[in-house]
């Protein structure tokens, strides 16, 4: 019995020591239902709809490169995630008319059999653009994060092997002092290289012991033998303390309809035990930022009356980081998908934002079919652009 208590002693605290002893910020939100909450004015451009194959459409991200809107996703031909999965993009000059779908990325055929290729977001410095991807095997093993880099966004180079084995959930984001960190599951790589194409190192508030990979399977049991749901895809901000607060999703069994969050106060080299916030989740991916004018913001969905619905797209906002207390209807319209799939559905799929000359941009899945791009304009947000 001394020898149980003793153990169980030093496993809690090498624990405490781990996740270190101070609790994250409290951060939350106030939406309940979108009855008397203002519909934003927005402008929606269909980038992507199916024919009759390649009819699985997820993971979007876009970015605005050297005049023209550039958006990459995941292709599959049925169903989500299968062998043969590609990653395409689209450009656009207007943001109306947006070109044919274009391999980015190809799978690999690895024991005869095609792998996964996950689209992981772009990102562009000093007149480069990179872009990312994730691959693994049918069985959801050996997992590689992959780059490619283009000076117009039509010539790419050679695929770039990252050396992180990590299906991100959002591409590399910038701290207050260049830092890239990539939003995975429970890894949340970091580089100084301004480029974001070498010197990745691995962060977690998991002990390292716990994993070998990060992808759509791989996060389940680190969190059971830590004690927690499993969480998932995160996204993250930095307040004017310089304090990293990255939200993860909760998913499967544990789903209770709440974000948990972990902080980082070495600018991403360690992180925070996580705990569960009251800002409210619908169970799907969701995007933090900062407008221009310093206010925090969230695109997500943050219904919990409607499990897994993904509908209504919301956009909400926050003078400190704490208190996402300002509400907008970004879209609620329904999308009808055209060929069921293993998986596909969710009216506003896996939202990714860019702000750019005064816009606000929100890519999205329709039903993991469609790729849709919607933008409002920031100008008066909160007066004139509400109806």
């Amino acid at each position: 019995m001394y020898f149980d208590i003793k153990f169980r002693f030093t496993v809690a605290l090498l624990l405490s020591f781990s996740f270190g002893f101070s609790q994250p910020l409290a951060i939350s939100n106030n939406y309940q239902t979108k009855s008397g909450i203002p519909h934003l004015k927005i402008e929606r451009s269909m980038i992507y709809a199916p024919g009759k194959d390649w009819l699985y459409n997820h993971h979007p991200s876009i970015i605005h490169f050297k005049g023209r809107f550039i958006a990459i996703w995941s292709d599959g031909l049925i169903d989500e995630d299968s062998p043969g999965q590609r990653v395409v993009y689209a450009t656009s000059a207007d943001f109306f008319h947006w070109s044919a779908a274009t391999p980015l990325a190809l799978p690999t055929k690895i024991n005869d059999t095609l792998t996964v290729l996950t689209a992981a977001g772009l990102y562009q410095h000093k007149g480069t653009l990179v872009a990312y991807y994730g691959e693994y095997t049918h069985n959801r093993q050996n997992t590689h994060l992959w780059a490619k880099t283009s000076k117009d966004g039509e010539h790419w180079s050679q695929p770039i092997d990252l050396h992180v084995p990590l299906i991100p959930n959002h591409g590399p984001e910038p701290t207050k002092n260049g830092r890239l960190i990539i939003s995975g599951n429970f890894l949340f790589p970091y580089t100084d290289d301004p480029y974001g194409i070498s010197g990745w190192k691995i962060s977690s508030p998991y002990p390292d012991s716990l994993y070998k990979q990060d992808n759509s399977a791989a996060f389940y049991s680190p969190a059971a033998k830590l004690g927690l749901p499993p969480l998932c895809e995160g996204s993250f901000f930095q307040t004017d303390d310089n304090i990293l607060h990255m939200l993860l999703r909760v998913t499967g069994k544990g789903w209770k309809g709440r974000l948990w969050v972990t902080e980082s106060k070495d600018n991403g080299e360690s992180w925070s035990r996580p705990i569960e916030t009251p800002f409210s989740d619908n169970d799907s991916k969701f995007h933090f930022g900062r407008l221009p004018d310093k206010r925090f913001y969230y695109v997500g969905i943050p219904d919990t009356l409607h499990h897994y619905e993904r509908n209504p797209l919301v956009l909400s906002l926050s003078a400190d980081g704490k208190k996402f207390n300002e509400n907008y209807i970004i879209a609620d319209e329904l999308y009808h998908l055209k060929k069921e799939g293993l998986w596909k559905g969710g009216q506003y799929g896996y939202p990714h934002t860019i702000i750019y000359k005064n816009y606000m941009y929100v890519i999205i899945s329709r039903q993991k079919e469609s790729i849709e791009v919607l933008r409002f304009g920031l100008k008066g947000l909160g007066e004139s652009q509400t109806f």
